[in-house]
């Protein structure tokens, strides 16, 4: 969002111009983080002595990510909330973020609705738009976001180790039943909790700022939470095994048959909730930990390369353990 950016063509008989767009939704004055904001060729960004930055990008696209009749409010919030949720996996504490926008058309209710959410959300979390682009084209919202974290006290996908606890925030499933419902004709009003779930998610940050002493490795579970534990494993050198009968239920999920609701919570995408590993010895700091959302223990970290689901009697379930793939089949 700097004179550089692509211009937004103007409406047909006038309508908003695109340095007008910038202002009139998305330009706040003066940082109060960052040491330069919008209007220059590069947002400058201090963080804190002895802290890294963390550096993270996502991409929402209409059609592959939200309907094109999404609330605008509610894209807003999500297309910020899914970039915070990796800051929050990292441990980093939310400093700056960029927003590259490309719009069929400039709507003003469209914009105004956008913002909302969109701020909303970052003033939770002290997070101040710093830069960014617009362009005309199919709806696309991609956001650059910037977090600090203390030297050495990052949590990576290639800490865990084999005798780790592995450990879930608040359940999954949900945001995957409000989009199956969503496909099959039957979409679940907008203040269903499920439906918020997939709508409004709610990153973990301040989790992820309680984990950075206590986990080994931590990743956020926007692909499914098999595919993401598959995730670090890879990255670890190391296997999982999950009882099936430790994973939290959403109460979306509990009139489902015990298979299907397994299969939408292990499998199911877009929940954000984190997915991590500790020592054992931190059992009870994490039992005792008294953030709003709850942490369940649901398996453990062992040697080897495979990702297993345990039943009652220590018996396999086989459920695919493949996550969202943009490019797959």
């Amino acid at each position: 969002m700097s004179p550089h950016a692509h211009r937004v063509p103007d409406a047909p008989g006038g309508g908003l111009r695109e340095f007008d767009l910038i202002r009139r939704y998305f330009d706040r004055g003066p940082t109060r983080r960052a040491a330069l904001g919008i209007g220059d060729d590069c947002a400058l960004l201090a963080p804190a002595t002895g802290c890294d930055l963390a550096v993270s990008t996502d991409m929402l696209v209409a059609g592959t990510h939200f309907f094109e009749d999404t609330d605008p409010e509610a894209l807003g919030h999500k297309a910020l909330a899914v970039n915070l949720s990796d800051l929050a996996a990292m441990g980093a504490r939310p400093l700056a973020f960029t927003l590259a926008l490309a719009l069929p058309r400039p709507d003003e209710a469209w914009l105004g609705a956008f913002s909302r959410g969109l701020f909303a959300l970052a003033d939770r979390h002290g997070c101040e738009l710093v830069g960014g682009d617009t362009t005309r084209g199919p709806l696309n919202v991609c956001i650059t976001v910037f977090g600090e974290v203390p030297n050495g006290a990052a949590l990576r996908r290639d800490h865990a180790e084999p005798g780790d606890d592995l450990w879930l925030s608040g359940c999954t499933g949900e945001a995957a039943y409000a989009l199956r419902c969503r496909l099959q004709g039957r979409p679940l009003a907008a203040g269903d909790p499920a439906q918020l779930r997939l709508d409004r998610p709610e990153p973990r940050v301040a989790l992820g700022l309680f984990l950075r002493h206590l986990a080994r490795a931590a990743i956020d579970v926007s692909d499914g939470l098999l595919g993401d534990l598959a995730h670090v494993c890879r990255r670890s050198r190391v296997g999982a095994e999950i009882d099936a009968a430790s994973v939290p239920m959403p109460a979306a999920l509990r009139a489902l048959p015990p298979g299907d609701a397994l299969r939408l919570a292990l499998a199911g995408g877009d929940d954000y909730e984190l997915l991590f590993t500790a020592a054992p010895e931190n059992r009870a700091a994490l039992a005792a930990c008294a953030l709003p959302h709850g942490l369940t223990r649901i398996g453990r970290i062992v040697p080897g390369e495979d990702v297993r689901v345990l039943d009652a009697r220590g018996a396999r379930i086989d459920i695919d353990v493949g996550g969202y793939e943009h490019f797959g089949a």
